[in-house]
């Protein structure tokens, strides 16, 4: 008896030590990931922040292909919410709240940031962490610094749990979170990759009057040029409080490719014809009423060069003439400020032509 008596009070310390060596043990953490990723920030924002996004790139997506999940009233934005069910015990059942959405503010050093709750159901209980995304564009560069990361505390029976795990909590969040940022890559870029051309045939383009500023340079220079260009244009505008009619367009008035060489005009449509001082940058023009084969690209301009190609096949298989005079034009319908994904930007090319005779 007394063997079990020494037994039970040795069992007894062994819990007592046990419990003050975990319950003095400090439970909290804040675990995150970061990687930069070649694509703007309000694309990635904007899928990050839309729950119904997460089952294309959420790295336990893949643990578990049949996972059962359920939205809320809203999959976007602050309240957005969904819950999920797994039978795979690594995933588990749990649901994710957004609690604050953040827009670039100027002493928001991260730009962007999402705010989230976590809520794991475990055999312990409820366990709720809160989850935050960073969104820090890089300068002087097409790259954003997206950050993933949890925070929170843990109970007494977590951090008990967790000393029995083969890996180190933190470990195994970087683990998840540096999948999930890798998902996250690549299904934002397969998202900028998609683009559609149709050759809209024949039409007629109307015309008016523009304001525009005229360059030479490379071939391959002119997208660092047409930016400011186009903004010399809009704060003309603004400052002369001049009333716009359509959207920027680019005239390419010389082409020679066998120096990779071009002679091209920013423009805007206004409303009526604008004097603009002597010695200034800034000209005004008028477009006469043409004939021209229509292109509509939608997706990322690096693919312009296959939308001229259609276009000329076209105009080769119908027997159409350029214009002598005719000088081909892009204008672009969308402004990639307010369309973060290259994917929907919309471009219309158009090669003025001799008007077609009338068949007999």
């Amino acid at each position: 008896m007394k063997f079990l008596k020494y037994l039970f009070f040795l069992l007894l310390i062994v819990i007592i030590g046990v419990s003050i060596y975990f319950g003095t043990k400090d439970g909290t953490f804040n675990v995150a990931s970061s990687k930069e990723i070649a694509a703007p920030s309000s694309l990635l924002f904007e899928t990050v922040n839309d729950f119904k996004t997460w089952k294309k790139w959420g790295p336990w997506m893949e643990q578990d292909p049949n996972i059962k999940i359920e939205y809320g009233t809203s999959s976007t934005g602050k309240d957005a919410s969904y819950s999920w069910k797994s039978d795979v015990d690594e995933v588990g059942n749990g649901s994710m709240k957004t609690l604050s959405v953040t827009e670039s503010l100027p002493n928001n050093k991260y730009g962007k940031e999402i705010h989230q709750e976590i809520t794991f159901n475990t055999p312990f209980g409820d366990s709720k962490s809160n989850v935050y995304w960073r969104f820090e564009p890089i300068e002087n560069t097409n790259k954003t610094k997206v950050t993933w990361g949890m925070k929170g505390e843990q109970s007494f029976m977590e951090k008990v749990f967790m000393s029995f795990q083969k890996q180190p909590f933190d470990k195994m969040l970087i683990t998840i979170f540096d999948k999930g940022l890798a998902n996250l890559e690549k299904e934002v870029q397969d998202q900028m990759k998609k683009y559609t051309i149709t050759v809209n045939g024949i039409t007629e383009y109307g015309g008016g009057y523009y304001l525009y500023t005229t360059s030479a340079t490379r071939i391959n220079q002119i997208g660092n040029k047409m930016g400011p260009m186009f903004g010399q244009i809009m704060s003309f505008i603004k400052q002369d409080n001049v009333d716009m009619a359509g959207m920027p367009f680019t005239i390419y008035n010389e082409v020679d490719q066998t120096n990779g060489t071009v002679n091209f005009s920013t423009a805007i449509p206004v409303k009526e014809k604008v004097i603009t001082p002597i010695n200034s940058d800034i000209l005004s023009g008028y477009m006469a009423t043409s004939t021209t084969v229509k292109v509509t690209l939608k997706g990322n301009y690096d693919y312009l060069s296959e939308a001229y190609k259609k276009a000329k096949e076209y105009i080769v298989k119908n027997n159409l003439e350029l214009a002598p005079n005719g000088k081909m034009f892009e204008v672009y319908k969308t402004d990639p400020g307010v369309a973060p994904n290259p994917a929907n930007w919309i471009t219309e090319i158009y090669f003025p032509i001799s008007k077609p005779q009338p068949k007999e």
